[in-house]
């Protein structure tokens, strides 16, 4: 069951492209975690470059992103390198995120089920509370709504 808005978002660890990425390391800023379900396809190469150029806004904002994705770690460490990203990727290898947050469905792909990340968005404020959350996301403009509210709580 995912955490509910306006509660706090259990202490998780994760392996990401920076090393552990630890919730609680975030304290005292807003935090940022969009999920998407693959490296180096269209739809998430767009969002993680949407996020990227808009990432200096978000940290004048006092936010920090991270984008989270069962790729492992290697995957992310070349997609980010190769999309200069200048945010971590976390690895959901194990689904421990996914689960957290709720995100994995059944989707369709070329007319077959597969379960899959249901592209989605969460902002986690300075205390570690579940602020906002935007599922089943549609690339265009998202990044410019979540920067409009994060902005909105600085």
């Amino acid at each position: 069951m995912p955490p509910a808005l306006d509660t706090k978002v259990p202490e998780f660890t994760a392996t990401a492209t920076g090393g552990d990425f630890n919730l609680s390391d975030h304290r005292g800023k807003i935090l940022v975690l969009y999920f998407y379900p693959k490296d180096n396809t269209p739809g998430c190469t767009t969002e993680g470059v949407d996020f990227a150029h808009s990432h200096p806004k978000f940290k004048r904002a006092g936010a920090v992103i991270a984008g989270v994705s069962r790729d492992s770690v290697k995957s992310h460490e070349g997609f980010k390198a190769k999309m200069k990203f200048p945010f971590e990727l976390i690895s959901d290898a194990d689904e421990q995120l996914c689960e957290l947050f709720g995100v994995i469905k059944m989707k369709n792909m070329y007319g077959k089920k597969v379960r899959g990340i249901e592209r989605s968005t969460f902002v986690i404020d300075g205390s570690g509370k579940l602020r906002r959350e935007w599922r089943g996301v549609k690339v265009p403009n998202h990044v410019d709504e979540v920067l409009t509210y994060v902005q909105s709580l600085a």
